[in-house]
């Protein structure tokens, strides 16, 4: 009878901790807009069972959304998609597709968020937006920095290394060559700079043709 009341007592309390008032100005107040069950048991200082609890209930009610395994943001406070794409599969930077849409390179929009990665190639769905990972050797995971993007730092490929990463992947036959791709705006020492690096003839003949 006492440990049932002593479950009681800690479940009473654990529920007041992690009551969703609390819970989301502790989050909020972190200023983590992505998180995971290990983050929210340091923010909180409960336990690991108790974590879980709270993001099955908040799941289930839509106040968080789940990005993927172990993954999280508010509903409230749904994170850039370049954001999610840095946190979903790491490392990695934008890259490919979206970062030529970005940099005007290429005129169509694109739907899905493409990056690089030194992991297996993958694929996600989260708020409804597909992400793609590509694998490229460690040795030209290179060219990319971090840049500011609605106030969050974000792993962005430069113009250069984004296109030499595309030209690459169209070899592969990951992605069709785009016809209508406009190079005009690329730095020509930092373009060879980048070939050099991936060491393929057919790089150089594809930039040839373009």
């Amino acid at each position: 009878m006492t440990k049932r009341i002593m479950s009681v007592k800690i479940f009473s309390n654990m529920a007041k901790l992690l009551n969703w008032i609390n819970a989301e100005k502790k989050i909020r107040d972190c200023g983590i807009t992505i998180f995971s069950p290990v983050d929210l048991k340091r923010i909180f200082g409960v336990s690991e069972v108790s974590v879980r609890f709270f993001l099955t209930r908040y799941v289930k009610k839509g106040a968080i959304v789940k990005l993927r395994n172990s993954l999280y943001t508010l509903n409230n406070n749904i994170p850039s998609e370049v954001e999610i794409a840095n946190a979903l599969y790491r490392p990695s930077y934008i890259s490919l597709t979206y970062a030529l849409a970005y940099y005007h390179i290429i005129p169509e929009m694109v739907y899905s968020i493409t990056s690089v990665t030194t992991l297996p190639t993958a694929r996600f769905n989260a708020i409804n937006k597909e992400f793609r990972y590509h694998k490229i050797k460690a040795s030209v995971f290179t060219g990319y920095s971090p840049v500011k993007i609605e106030g969050k730092t974000i792993l962005f490929a430069c113009k250069e290394k984004a296109f030499v990463d595309y030209l690459y992947f169209v070899l592969r036959k990951s992605y069709k060559l785009n016809e209508r791709i406009d190079i005009s705006g690329l730095d020509k020492k930092e373009l060879t700079k980048y070939v050099k690096l991936f060491n393929n003839k057919g790089i150089n003949e594809l930039i040839e043709r373009i």
